[in-house]
């Protein structure tokens, strides 16, 4: 087992589901915290998800490592005094429920603060704790769809939503940065505080740019699809045997690119001298690009960019993704064990090399229920209240 230290001693209770309360756990997992995730009896939801057999699915897998399982009937009244044992102990509570929902289970942060004054909450809601849709639920695609970035990123009239859940990671990753900050204030400070982000929250600060051009100067954008409207030629393109993502800005680039194209006219345009020119010229730009790449293969293409130091990315099918070289020498998968499944699964680790901390996965996946005996007993349970509650259905 590797060991963590950046949060060594500090403990985390993860109350909270799907992706972006359990990614935020797990973050801070990564970087050594005790994260104790709170589930229903048999398992929650997310567990389930893209299942994979066993007790455990994709979605679950990729947020769940370093992870110990307690299994909690939360609607028993006995709950209550496990979770104010465990909240006593604890530095920083994640839950991803509406404001309600929180005040419902007692996890809202008036009651956390009357059992430990200086807990750390880090809440994630859909649309902010504030607000008309404050009490509403909801996933990673609202997010994409209300910020307008599902509106730019299809075409005009057919609106298109990414597969990749960004929303729901970025969420985490706002969420484990500001609990972050939260301890290093509480280190100096004593005090904890209410963390609170949301998936509106998070699409609108991915889609920034787009909204500030809006605001500033009422652009009124639509959707290009892959093609990029800020410059060109920046779109995928269809080689002799796949596909490339081509990305250019800015002018030493451009010119390199004309250099691989062999369109030296391109630098004599003066209607081609700048990112937002080229970017009003895209159409042209890319048809010319897409011409030259459809003859050529995809390792052509890479090896001639690569040269001049253009950048370009070959279109990869998930299957390729998992096994191309670039990926293994960077050691982004890691094998862990998951509960019912005979072989190992493949995860993407912490993708964030330390010079000084050894981050990381350092244990499997839990299985339902795996730690709750253990994690009781460390609270001050008896074997026989342990047993009492397990045979009454609390744990």
């Amino acid at each position: 087992m590797r060991e963590t230290n950046i949060l060594s001693g500090i403990r985390v209770l993860d109350f909270s589901r799907y992706i972006a309360g359990p990614y935020c756990a797990a973050l801070l997992g990564y970087l050594g915290a005790d994260v104790i995730r709170i589930e229903k009896a048999g398992g929650s939801e997310d567990r389930f998800v893209v299942p994979l057999g066993g007790d455990g699915g994709a979605v679950f897998a990729q947020s769940a490592g370093n992870k110990r399982s307690v299994c909690l009937n939360l609607k028993d009244p006995r709950s209550k005094d496990v979770i104010r044992r465990l909240v006593s102990a604890a530095d920083v509570v994640v839950v991803n429920h509406p404001p309600a929902g929180l005040r419902e289970l007692g996890l809202d942060y008036a009651s956390l603060t009357a059992i430990k004054p200086d807990i750390i909450l880090t809440t994630q809601t859909a649309y902010g704790h504030t607000g008309p849709w404050a009490e509403r639920g909801g996933f990673d695609g609202i997010g994409q769809v209300m910020s307008g970035a599902t509106y730019f990123s299809g075409t005009e009239g057919s609106p298109m939503k990414t597969a990749v859940p960004y929303v729901d990671f970025g969420t985490a990753l706002y969420s484990a940065f500001a609990t972050l900050a939260a301890l290093y204030q509480k280190r100096e400070t004593g005090a904890g505080q209410h963390v609170q982000a949301s998936l509106l929250g998070t699409a609108m600060a991915f889609f920034s740019p787009i909204l500030i051009e809006q605001a500033a100067v009422a652009r009124n954008r639509v959707g290009s699809g892959n093609r990029s409207q800020t410059s060109a030629p920046s779109d995928v393109f269809a080689t002799a045997d796949g596909h490339v993502l081509l990305h250019v800005v800015g002018n030493g680039i451009f010119r390199r690119l004309a250099r691989v194209l062999d369109r030296e006219d391109w630098l004599a345009d003066d209607t081609l001298q700048s990112d937002d020119a080229r970017g009003e010229a895209r159409d042209r730009i890319c048809a010319a690009v897409a011409q030259w790449c459809a003859t050529r293969s995809t390792a052509e293409i890479l090896d001639k960019m690569a040269a001049l130091g253009v950048p370009c990315g070959p279109v990869l099918k998930p299957a390729e993704a998992l096994v191309h070289p670039q990926a293994a020498a960077m050691d982004f998968f890691s094998r862990i064990p998951l509960p019912g499944l005979a072989d190992d699964a493949t995860v993407v680790d912490f993708p964030v090399a330390m010079s000084g901390a050894d981050v990381g996965l350092h244990s499997g996946i839990p299985a339902t229920g795996e730690h709750s005996a253990a994690v009781l007993a460390e609270h001050g349970y008896s074997d026989e209240e342990i047993a009492a509650f397990r045979r009454d259905g609390v744990i």
